[in-house]
């Protein structure tokens, strides 16, 4: 209660793939590349205005939890003007190999083509150290948590809940 959460992969995968919209994640996606900004940018806005239509987020009530976004600095500059970021958590793995053996799983457990290649997962893993990672240092360290990300999904989400919801 309270909390709107936002998953824009889950956005992404529940475009109907025919659309130009669909077509356009699917070309990059598939390649283990991210969405261009724009793209990305009117996803989140048209799925937002619709969560407020349909009053599944409340705006004045809710707090919006964005997962998957932004990320690139550049998605973090357009979103300023759409938002008050008051905290971001970052999930950390300090090991890669074990990360994508993760990954890989999810992929089986929730059939997720786009996660299933290791050569695309390990293509993501440069995308987001390369284009992700830097969006930290543009937000001020006084809002940044990080959380360890590797514990089961019940615990991780118990020390998320601990740094939006201290105790």
């Amino acid at each position: 209660p309270g909390f709107y959460h936002l998953s824009c992969g889950e956005v992404f995968r529940t475009l109907d793939m025919a659309s130009d919209l669909g077509k356009t994640f699917m070309k990059y996606s598939s390649a283990g590349k991210l969405v261009p900004d724009d793209v990305t940018i009117k996803m989140w806005h048209q799925n937002m205005h619709a969560r407020t239509v349909l009053s599944d987020y409340k705006p004045h009530a809710d707090i919006l939890i964005l997962d998957g976004i932004p990320r690139n600095v550049n998605q973090a500059r357009i979103l300023k003007n759409h938002l008050n970021v008051l905290q971001v958590i970052h999930l950390v793995c300090p090991d890669k190999e074990e990360m994508i053996k993760r990954l890989r799983r999810r992929a089986l457990k929730e059939n997720r083509i786009d996660d299933a290649k290791e050569a695309t997962i390990r293509s993501r893993w440069d995308v987001y150290e390369n284009e992700t990672f830097p969006v930290l240092d543009y937000y001020s360290p006084d809002i940044v948590r990080e959380v360890d990300a590797t514990g089961s999904p019940a615990r991780v989400l118990e020390h998320i809940l601990e740094c939006v919801v201290p105790i």
